[in-house]
């Protein structure tokens, strides 16, 4: 079978520093104090160079800044950072240049500074509006930087701000969701992602929860709280486009959404995923290690050549998290074939029990899909 990979439109670039580590992260991220800070943006601009020389890219359409904490550059460290962007990927007018942002690091000449270097869009880590609950998970941030860094954002004309809650943390309740819902939505925002908790591995909640000592909300709240998310964000107007996220119209994450698609995508920075021409890769994850191998070549830690059917599989899986579902048109154009010539048993299991439900051209979750949607997904799998 001959799959079809379109080049590139979207990059993904990893700075690695956190002011503290939160309790419940397992991404790539370090304390900043005494980081290499300027030669990992050194090393990273020898990353970009290598890269769009073996993949040289068509107009970006979509750039998004994760890590870690990106706004803990400095304003002169941040300032060279994006003119680097702006050097190596040359963007579409219309582009969606996201930066994920901490409350407690966002002021007013950082935020000009990310004005001016191009970004459009930022995604602040709120977590929750509960100061208590914001210490209990190690945030470092309380509810008044919140407001401060979002009033100072609005203005400075940024006008596509989302924010990042979660749910299912320890000592909440249902009622504490609520008041965190009443707060967030008075912001009147253009986006919002809400997460449950996964106690990962290599984490401080991990340590906790084996010891019985991560004190959770039963499975039954947790869903109670799912359900409230989604009625008051669908009431107040926005519209629910994928698990976790939330939009007014127009205003969906274009970059998640490419992840969402299956499309390929440039990743760059320690520890960062790229996917191009079908291989998918992982940069080495440990910040000196990285800029080390920088000097010598590109630094990836592992490629993995993805296989038609693992192609297929990743296509239902990711793009069943959209509430719009998966579109034959689009697995036609990638794979030469349809949904249902590879996957009609598993789709008429779960057309049968009702977890899924035929579109005109494809599949989506139905509502109660939703609730389950990780068991949904799985099945995909071989």
């Amino acid at each position: 079978m001959l799959v079809t990979y379109a080049a590139p439109t979207a990059v993904y670039i990893h700075i690695p520093f956190c002011t503290n580590k939160c309790h419940y992260c397992d991404f790539n991220s370090y304390v900043l104090k005494g980081q290499p800070v300027m030669a990992y943006l050194d090393a990273l601009e020898r990353e970009m160079a290598l890269t769009v020389r073996q993949h040289p890219p068509h107009k970006v359409e979509t750039i998004f800044v994760g890590g870690g904490t990106p706004t803990v550059l400095l304003p002169h460290q941040m300032e060279r950072f994006l003119r680097m962007v702006r050097t190596y990927f040359p963007v579409d007018a219309e582009v969606e240049f996201s930066m994920e942002a901490n409350p407690g690091t966002t002021d007013e000449d950082k935020l000009a500074v990310m004005k001016e270097g191009g970004v459009n869009r930022i995604s602040f880590g709120v977590q929750s509006f509960n100061n208590d609950i914001l210490a209990a998970i190690g945030r470092i941030h309380n509810t008044d930087d919140v407001h401060r860094s979002i009033a100072n954002a609005k203005k400075l004309a940024f006008d596509n701000l989302s924010i990042d809650l979660m749910f299912g943390l320890p000592k909440q309740t249902v009622d504490i969701m609520q008041a965190t819902l009443d707060e967030a939505l008075s912001l009147d925002l253009q986006h919002y992602s809400i997460y449950s908790l996964k106690v990962e591995e290599n984490t401080l909640f991990h340590t906790l929860f084996n010891k019985n000592q991560l004190p959770l909300p039963s499975e039954d709240e947790e869903v109670e709280m799912y359900e409230l998310i989604m009625r008051r964000l669908e009431s107040a107007g926005y519209k629910q486009y994928e698990i976790s996220n939330f939009a007014r119209p127009g205003r969906e994450s274009r970059h998640n959404t490419m992840y969402w698609r299956n499309r390929s995508y440039y990743g760059l920075g320690a520890g960062a995923h790229g996917y191009i021409d079908g291989l998918r890769h992982i940069n080495i994850k440990g910040v000196q290690p990285y800029i080390d191998a920088t000097e010598k070549g590109l630094p990836i830690l592992e490629t993995n050549e993805v296989s038609p059917q693992e192609a297929m599989e990743d296509f239902m899986m990711v793009g069943l998290r959209l509430m719009e579902g998966v579109r034959n048109a689009d697995f036609i154009a990638q794979f030469g074939t349809t949904i249902e010539s590879q996957f009609g048993e598993t789709l008429q299991g779960w057309l049968k029990k009702k977890l899924l439900e035929q579109t005109t051209d494809g599949y989506r979750l139905s509502k109660q899909g939703i609730l389950l949607g990780n068991e949904v997904f799985a099945s995909f799998l071989s």
